[in-house]
């Protein structure tokens, strides 16, 4: 497994990250934590040594008890507080915060995490979340219960990374987590460049999407994409648009998903990119 080091922060870790949100959150929903927890210590297993779960998914517990026993320096954990659980977050949210922190570090089994996120902020809350809650995540880690400040976009609906325009040239946070992939490699404008700049420790999630494994929805996104003028003329909304990667003599990739992968571990500054599963065939 290839490592690499992830920014300003000094940390070794793996360029693949187990992601354990997203669609299959380690498979707990449907096979419970146990399964959950076995997805874990296969990837640890198998060589990856970075983590990254939420307070919202749900997984911290199945995270924990599959690192459990474990050195505590030999792996990395990233996790997340949900500042918009609560509706008066910005009244009661540095308490709340610090609520939310103890209860992750109890869940993963852990004194500290090593990355400790703002989840999901949108480009209307930045200033406020940056006011209210960083303090007492810089308090946080004061206290040792965390070692590096992250914050992370809600790529669903701001693809265009208004956040993070704001975000990251303030330099206040060692670790982003940015939206970025084939279909969508807008942050590669912006984001990227200014990350790279202050050394700012890179995650890439939704590298794969229900988009590049399910033909239907891929013709509707290029379609998109042509109508929006985002793509040259030869670029079609087909089923086939995407078959070059995977066609030929000398295929550039086995599959989709692998060059959708290469694609965004191939991107500077790009460190970690997550994948996520809930079958430990599929993770190998």
């Amino acid at each position: 497994m290839d490592t690499i080091i992830l920014g300003k922060t000094g940390l070794r870790a793996t360029i693949a990250g187990l992601g354990c949100g997203g669609f299959s959150r380690i498979g707990i929903q449907k096979y419970g934590v146990d399964h959950a927890a076995g997805i874990v210590r296969t990837a640890y297993d198998e060589g990856v040594n970075f983590f990254d779960t939420a307070a919202a998914y749900g997984t911290e517990g199945a995270v924990g008890q599959g690192l459990a026993g474990l050195p505590r320096d030999s792996y990395i954990l990233s996790t997340k507080y949900p500042y918009r659980r609560s509706g008066d977050w910005r009244a009661n949210g540095a308490a709340d915060l610090m609520e939310s922190l103890e209860n992750s570090l109890r869940e993963l089994r852990t004194d500290h995490v090593d990355i400790y996120h703002l989840h999901g902020v949108t480009p209307e809350d930045y200033a406020d979340a940056r006011d209210i809650l960083l303090p007492a995540m810089i308090k946080a880690r004061e206290q040792g219960k965390l070692r590096f400040l992250g914050i992370t976009e809600l790529f669903g609906t701001d693809t265009s990374h208004e956040a993070f325009k704001q975000a990251v040239p303030e330099n206040l946070f060692d670790v982003i987590m940015v939206g970025y992939n084939m279909l969508n490699p807008s942050a590669a404008k912006e984001i990227l460049p200014k990350a790279s700049e202050l050394n700012t420790g890179v995650l890439c999630m939704f590298a794969v999407r229900s988009a590049l494994s399910n033909q239907e929805q891929l013709v509707t996104d290029i379609g998109r994409i042509i109508a929006n003028g985002q793509a040259g003329e030869g670029l079609a909304a087909t089923k086939d648009a995407l078959d070059f990667l995977v066609s030929g003599d000398a295929p550039p990739a086995a599959s989709v998903m692998e060059a959708a992968y290469r694609f965004c571990r191939h991107t500077p500054p790009i460190h970690v990119g997550l994948t996520g599963t809930s079958d430990a065939g599929h993770l190998r």
